[in-house]
């Protein structure tokens, strides 16, 4: 599969791993999308251009949760800029639906939760 990077963001959450990775994969969408998990990553595939994996490893403070998104397009790849209007603001809606997520996670295990 050709993969590739549109944005990619991270966190800290106070918590040790497997209690992070518990409430990351609770609260990931719940819509109907190709789902591959491996170890401490899951992976959501959709629509036709859309891949967002998420990572979760051990980190001094607790934990670190990475979110990637990619433009997996098997055909019709020069569209895929277009039918996201070039992707102006995607970068910063990614960040912030991050944080939010982290936030709630943090929130739900009772702990500190920051974007790295």
């Amino acid at each position: 599969m050709r993969k590739r990077l549109i944005t990619e963001v991270a966190g800290v959450v106070g918590a040790p791993a497997e209690q992070v990775w518990q409430a990351l994969t609770r609260s990931l969408p719940a819509h109907p999308m190709t789902v591959e998990q491996d170890g401490y990553t899951v992976a959501y595939q959709g629509g036709w251009w859309y891949r967002g994996e998420w990572t979760v490893l051990p980190h001094p403070e607790g934990a670190r949760v990475e979110h990637r998104v990619y433009d997996v397009a098997e055909w019709g790849r020069w569209a895929v800029p277009l039918a996201n209007r070039f992707f102006i603001g995607f970068a910063q809606r990614t960040r912030r639906g991050f944080a939010e997520g982290i936030a709630r996670m943090g929130r739900e295990l009772g702990c500190s939760a920051r974007l790295s």
